[in-house]
């Protein structure tokens, strides 16, 4: 499915809705009726997923920069959108802040039912504060839900179609969520508590090697958590995580000099010319805390299931 114009649906009444308006350039992602998610390629610097409505209908992640004034919301660090796959320092080129470069997508190859699932698959460029090329992307992303969970399984394959790549040694990246600031850990209207497959737990967690990382909190009553898993066939699994108390979760294989006190450069990591890596993430929006969701047993799950 190319990009054109006009509306595109693919509805299941009792299971999953997909709704490309390439006008807006949004892909709105239903289940049993309900917004999900929009897959939103319209926003200034890179794709983003906004908003994600978890169990309960309990929203995830926070509005701002997207909706700004919300209660109880902290308007930092802009490029905190909602949820994301970008990089601090690729070549010379920041992805990560809100500079002039960019990540624009260039085709939705499909945006549609498959299964009980709806995956939409999009071709990315990302571009250079000087118009030109740095790499490319190919970005496929399944939504479903299983249990009353909500999932996200995100995989991004990156290419490099205009030369050498180098994603360089900064905390500053990779696959990011800004979580709704009541699972923060610290803050005027934190509740949130977190750990991580290595047992680390709370503020412990930044930098450390976990092959899953929960966060979760008490929304009137319920239980509700985010749990993101790293795949065993990424880059450096168990990766290192870019974890914050203030309600940034990022997965980072490359910050190593930032995350173990090592050698600058210690984690810069090439992909030559011509090839591509891929990086695969599962995104858990659960019920209950981490021992009642059983996220080791679903982790397990996840990776028995990817073969």
């Amino acid at each position: 499915l190319l990009i054109a114009s006009g509306i595109t649906h693919a509805q299941d009444t009792a299971g999953a809705t997909v709704k490309h308006d390439v006008a807006t350039k949004t892909i709105r992602v239903d289940l049993n009726g309900s917004l999900f998610t929009e897959f939103r390629y319209n926003q200034e610097k890179k794709p983003i997923l906004y908003p994600i409505i978890g169990p309960h209908g309990i929203e995830m992640t926070r509005n701002f920069p997207m909706k700004k004034d919300v209660a109880g919301e902290a308007a930092d660090h802009p490029h905190h959108t909602s949820l994301w796959f970008t990089h601090g320092e690729v070549n010379d080129s920041d992805f990560w802040a809100n500079g002039d470069e960019k990540i624009v997508t260039k085709e939705i190859v499909r945006a549609e039912k498959d299964g009980d699932n709806v995956v939409i698959e999009s071709k990315n460029d990302w571009v250079a504060a000087n118009g030109k090329s740095v790499c490319s992307d190919t970005t496929k992303i399944t939504f479903g839900e299983t249990n009353g969970d909500r999932f996200i399984d995100y995989m991004v394959t990156v290419h490099a179609s205009a030369g050498d790549v180098t994603f360089k040694d900064t905390k500053e990246g990779s696959m990011g969520i800004r979580t709704n600031p009541a699972l923060r850990l610290k803050g005027e209207v934190a509740k949130g508590s977190a750990i991580n497959s290595a047992g680390d737990k709370d503020g412990e967690l930044w930098g450390k090697n976990a092959k899953w990382v929960d966060y979760w909190a008490k929304f009137d009553g319920n239980d509700v958590g985010i749990a993101i898993f790293d795949h065993k066939d990424n880059l450096r699994h168990p990766t290192t995580w870019h974890a914050r108390d203030y309600g940034l979760i990022a997965a980072n294989p490359f910050g190593i000099h930032d995350f173990k006190n090592l050698k600058e450069g210690t984690g810069d990591f090439t992909i030559k010319s011509g090839e591509s890596q891929a990086f695969h993430y599962y995104f858990l929006f659960h019920k209950g805390d981490h021992q009642a969701a059983d996220i080791t047993t679903k982790y397990d799950a996840w990776i028995g299931s990817e073969k």
